[in-house]
C-alpha cells in the first residue's frame, strides 16, 4: 500500500468522522455522566444478583438513562446513577418497588445527591494535565528528532482524541471520569506508536539518503506495521475481553481504550506520518 500516494483518502475518512461528531456535538452536546452533571447515586445491597433488564423495568419510568451498575464479590449489589435531580419521594418511591418486588430490608439502600461541581474540577485538570503532556511530548520530540516531527506527532494526538469525542458524540454514549483518564492513556500508548515509527524513518534516512522522501516512509512504515498491528492487537485483545466479561465499573473505563488504541494506531500508521511528509516537502520548497 502506498500510504502517502493515499493520504489524502485517509485525511478525509478522518476528518468525515471528526465533522459528524461536530455535528453531533452542537445538535445534542456530549452525553455526560454523573460525574459532570451532578445528579442522584441510589445504592441497594439486594443480598443477590438482579440483572441489568430487571433493575431497568423499574428505573426506566424515572429515568431511562441511569447507569445501572453491579458491586460487591457476589454482584449483589446495584449502584443507580442518575443526572436528573431526583426528589425524596421519587427516590422513596423506586426504593419501594425494590422492596415489593425482591423482599429487600428497607434498610440496605441509601441515595445521595452530587452536584456538577466535580465534573468542573475534573475537566480543568484533565485539560490542563492533557496541555503539559502535550508540551512536553512536542519538546521531547523536537530534542530527539525534529520539530516537524513534533507538529506531526501532536497533530496526530489531536486526531485520536476528536475521533474519541466524535465517536461518544455520535454513539451517545455517557462521558465520565473514566473517559478523562482513558483519553490520558491513550495519548501516551498513542505517541509510542508514533515515536517507533518516526524513528525508522529517521534511520532509513541515513541509510538511504538518494531515496525519495516518499519511498523513506512508504518503506519505514511497513518495516513497522508487523509490530505496530501485532502490539495493538495483543493489547486490544484484553482491553475487549475486559469489556466483554467485566462489570460495568470496567466496561466505562475499557469502551474509550478500546475506541482509542484504534484511532491510535490509524493515526500512527495513516496521518502521522503523512503529515510529516507535507510539512518535509514545505520546507524543501521553501529551501529552494
Amino acid at each position: 500500500m502506498n500510504i502517502i500516494k493515499n493520504r489524502k483518502i485517509f485525511a478525509i475518512c478522518s476528518i468525515a468522522i471528526i465533522i459528524a461528531g461536530i455535528l453531533m456535538f452542537f445538535i445534542k452536546g456530549l452525553n455526560y455522566g454523573i460525574d459532570f452533571t451532578g445528579g442522584t447515586l441510589i445504592q441497594i445491597n439486594a443480598g443477590k444478583f438482579i440483572p441489568v433488564d430487571e433493575v431497568r423495568e423499574i428505573t426506566d419510568e424515572y429515568d431511562k438513562n441511569a447507569s445501572i451498575l453491579h458491586g460487591g464479590t457476589e454482584k449483589d449489589e446495584l449502584i443507580i446513577k442518575s443526572t436528573l435531580d431526583l426528589s425524596n419521594d421519587v427516590i422513596t418511591d423506586i426504593i419501594n418497588k425494590f422492596i415489593e418486588k425482591y423482599d429487600i430490608n428497607k434498610n440496605n439502600f441509601q441515595s445521595e445527591k452530587f452536584g456538577p461541581f466535580m465534573g468542573a474540577e475534573i475537566k480543568n485538570k484533565a485539560l490542563l494535565s492533557t496541555l503539559i503532556a502535550t508540551v512536553l511530548m512536542l519538546g521531547y520530540i523536537t530534542w530527539r528528532f525534529e520539530f516537524n516531527f513534533g507538529v506531526a506527532a501532536i497533530v496526530a494526538l489531536a486526531h485520536d482524541i476528536l475521533i474519541m469525542l466524535a465517536v461518544y458524540s455520535i454513539l451517545r454514549i455517557p462521558v465520565n471520569s473514566s473517559f478523562i483518564a482513558a483519553i490520558l492513556t491513550i495519548l501516551g500508548y498513542s505517541i509510542n506508536d508514533t515515536i517507533v515509527i518516526f524513528d525508522r524513518i529517521r534511520e532509513n534516512t541515513k541509510l538511504y539518503p538518494r531515496e525519495s522522501v516518499e519511498n523513506i516512509i512508504n518503506n519505514s512504515i511497513k518495516q513497522s506495521l508487523k509490530r505496530t498491528i501485532y502490539t495493538t492487537l495483543t493489547t486490544l485483545m484484553a482491553v475487549t475481553v475486559l469489556y466483554i466479561l467485566g462489570v460495568e465499573d470496567v466496561k466505562v473505563l475499557t469502551l474509550p481504550l478500546i475506541i482509542g488504541m484504534i484511532a491510535g494506531v490509524y493515526s500512527s500508521l495513516f496521518i502521522a506520518a503523512p503529515l510529516w511528509y507535507e510539512l518535509k516537502n514545505r520546507k524543501i520548497k521553501a529551501a529552494k
